[in-house]
């Protein structure tokens, strides 16, 4: 466990995670919205923001305090894994100001050799930053607690080959983690509503990631004016 974990783990313990992100073509990717959505978040109540790439974790700690989980997707050819797939992108996130670097924690294989062990091991050693494992089986989850991750979320149950004709929230997987491992577990994926955030507190998570109920702009609209148009129809 990476030593500054033990300090930030209490303020996250119970809250929302606000997952600001946007698509790479919508206006709302710019630095400043993302940085002005996570302050929002910060602003009622949340307890920290999930962030991807570089440029938006540096334009939002300049206007935060609150614990930033980073990460940066890479889409890697001949690669399924693109959540902060390689330790060069780990640390770029770290480099940026995020206190927490997110990880694919799926057992694919990397590039450049890399595992799971040797791309904690070198962010606790080198950067000094706690790893949050986004896994998608329980499975997953055993190998990254044992392989030194400080937090384990649920986040891509439904995303992977082994998971996706299921579909999020994984609140089965959210209880197994519970029952099975000693870590922080998060739970990350389908949250759709403030009751369902409540439910995987009550099934113990340790904190909550929303993102697209919240600051899905782009999907939401797109949503509901599909919705409208096959009433239409």
């Amino acid at each position: 466990m990476a030593a500054d974990f033990a300090q930030l783990a209490p303020t996250l313990q119970g809250g929302l995670i606000v997952s600001c992100q946007a698509p790479v073509d919508s206006p709302m990717h710019e630095p400043s919205v993302i940085a002005a959505i996570a302050q929002a978040s910060i602003n009622q109540g949340a307890v920290g923001v999930r962030l991807d790439t570089p440029a938006h974790v540096k334009a939002v700690r300049q206007r935060i305090s609150a614990p930033i989980i980073g990460l940066w997707k890479q889409v890697i050819p001949g690669f399924e894994v693109y959540i902060t797939p390689r330790f060069h992108h780990a640390a770029a996130i770290a480099a940026a100001g995020a206190d927490i670097i997110a990880i694919d924690a799926t057992p694919r294989r990397r590039p450049g050799e890399e595992t799971l062990e040797s791309l904690i091991e070198q962010i606790h050693s080198q950067l000094g930053k706690p790893v949050m494992a986004d896994v998608d089986t329980l499975e997953s989850a055993i190998a990254a607690a044992k392989a030194g991750a400080d937090m384990v979320g649920t986040t891509l149950f439904g995303y992977t080959p082994k998971t996706n004709h299921l579909t999020p929230p994984g609140f089965e997987l959210l209880t197994q983690l519970v029952h099975k491992l000693d870590a922080f577990i998060i739970c990350e994926g389908g949250i759709a509503s403030p009751a369902m955030a409540l439910h995987a507190l009550q099934l113990g998570a340790d904190a909550v990631v929303v993102g697209t109920a919240i600051t899905g702009i782009d999907l939401q609209v797109k949503a509901y004016c599909a919705e409208l148009r096959s009433a239409n129809h």
